[in-house]
């Protein structure tokens, strides 16, 4: 089972592949049947829950739509990435709220600073996920964001996260 110290690292290790833009090792940290979802705030200042019927900012049932989401970066077929954007995540208050047999529950606090047309925006919220041991190594099984930015004036996009 993974300590807090071991969690913090594997954390820090896919922001920084993120960052690195080493797309191959950041995807080899999620587990092929992720859920990936990060919810909209609704008119009455709740999070949506149910991807099926609700809006949600980004959502992949699996991990084949973080694949095709990487291939369109790396291709630079998306508008999102183009010009280029520089990014940066900061980690905070990790916290494991779960163990089980199968794996843990984790929950922190994150900010991600992005630099593009010439201005710096901040984006800022909680995560949790579930890690699982896969094949002797740690995979994220599950991702929820939670975006407390009010407003969004750009494309999100999974590096912003």
């Amino acid at each position: 089972m993974m300590s807090c110290e071991e969690v913090r690292a594997f954390l820090y290790r896919e922001a920084r592949a993120q960052a690195e833009r080493r797309w191959q090792d950041w995807l080899d940290l999620y587990d092929e049947q992720v859920r990936y979802h990060v919810p909209a705030w609704d008119d009455d200042d709740r999070l949506t829950s149910d991807p099926q019927r609700e809006v949600s900012l980004i959502y992949y049932p699996s991990r084949q739509g973080l694949e095709d989401r990487v291939f369109r970066i790396e291709t630079e077929r998306s508008s999102a990435t183009v010009p280029d954007t520089r990014y940066n995540r900061d980690i905070s208050n990790v916290e494991i709220l779960a163990r089980d047999d199968a794996g843990i529950e984790v929950c922190f606090n994150w900010t991600t600073h992005s630099f593009r047309y010439q201005l710096v925006d901040t984006w800022f919220g909680t995560a949790r996920y579930r890690i699982e041991a896969r094949d002797g190594r740690p995979r994220i099984t599950a991702k929820t964001v939670v975006i407390k930015n009010d407003y969004i004036h750009q494309m999100l996009d999974i590096y912003h996260i």
